[in-house]
C-alpha cells in the first residue's frame, strides 16, 4: 500500500506548481488593482493623469477573482475557515471523519461552483457587456467562479488524497499535508 503513495507523491510537484500559478495570478491581480486605483483617485485632482472610466468595473472584476482564487489557496494550506474548538476534547478519530466529511462538502461546492458559474458566465455574462467598456463582455466578470472551482477541486482532491494516506499509514494528518 505504501507503494502506492509513493507513487502519487510523485504528483505533489504538480499540485505545488498549480499553487503557485494561482498564487502568482493573485498577486498580478492585486498590483493591478492597485495600480488602477492608484491611477484613478490620481487622475481626479492632478489634471494630467488619466482618470478613465472603465478603472471602477475592472477594479472590481479584479477583486472578485482575488477573492475566490485567494479561497482556494486556502483550502491548500488548510487556512480556510472552519469549527476547530471542539477538536482538543472529541477523539482524534471523530476530528478526522469530520475533516473528511467537511472536505467532501468543500469539494461538492468546488463542483457546483464549476457547473452552475459556467452555466452563468456562458448564458448570463456572455449577453452583456461592460458599460464603460461595450466591447468586453461580462463573461469575464462571471468567470472567476467556475476557474476558482477547478482550482478548488484540485487542492480538495489533493486534501482527501491526504486525509486517506494518513488513515492507510496511521499517520498524523499535519505531517502528510507538509
Amino acid at each position: 500500500m505504501s507503494d502506492f503513495f509513493k507513487a502519487v507523491d510523485k504528483i505533489k510537484p504538480a499540485y505545488d506548481a498549480t499553487y503557485k500559478f494561482v498564487l502568482l495570478i493573485c498577486k498580478l491581480l492585486l498590483i493591478g488593482d492597485i495600480a488602477i486605483t492608484t491611477m484613478a483617485v490620481a487622475g481626479r485632482y492632478i489634471s494630467f493623469i488619466p482618470d478613465p472610466a472603465w478603472s471602477e468595473e475592472i477594479v472590481l472584476t479584479f477583486m472578485a477573482y482575488m477573492a475566490v482564487l485567494s479561497a482556494a489557496l486556502a483550502i491548500r494550506r488548510g487556512a480556510h475557515i472552519r469549527m476547530t474548538a471542539f477538536d482538543p476534547y472529541l477523539p482524534k478519530g471523530v476530528v478526522r471523519f469530520l475533516d473528511v466529511l467537511s472536505d467532501i462538502a468543500v469539494l461538492i461546492l468546488a463542483v457546483v461552483m464549476i457547473v452552475v458559474g459556467w452555466k452563468y458566465a456562458m448564458k448570463i455574462g456572455a449577453k452583456g457587456t461592460y458599460v464603460s467598456m461595450p466591447g468586453l463582455s461580462k463573461f469575464w466578470q462571471y468567470f472567476p467562479i467556475p476557474l476558482a472551482g477547478v482550482a478548488m477541486l484540485i487542492f480538495e482532491l489533493e486534501a482527501l488524497y491526504n486525509h486517506i494516506k494518513a488513515i492507510c499509514l496511521k499517520e498524523d494528518p499535519k505531517e502528510v499535508q507538509a
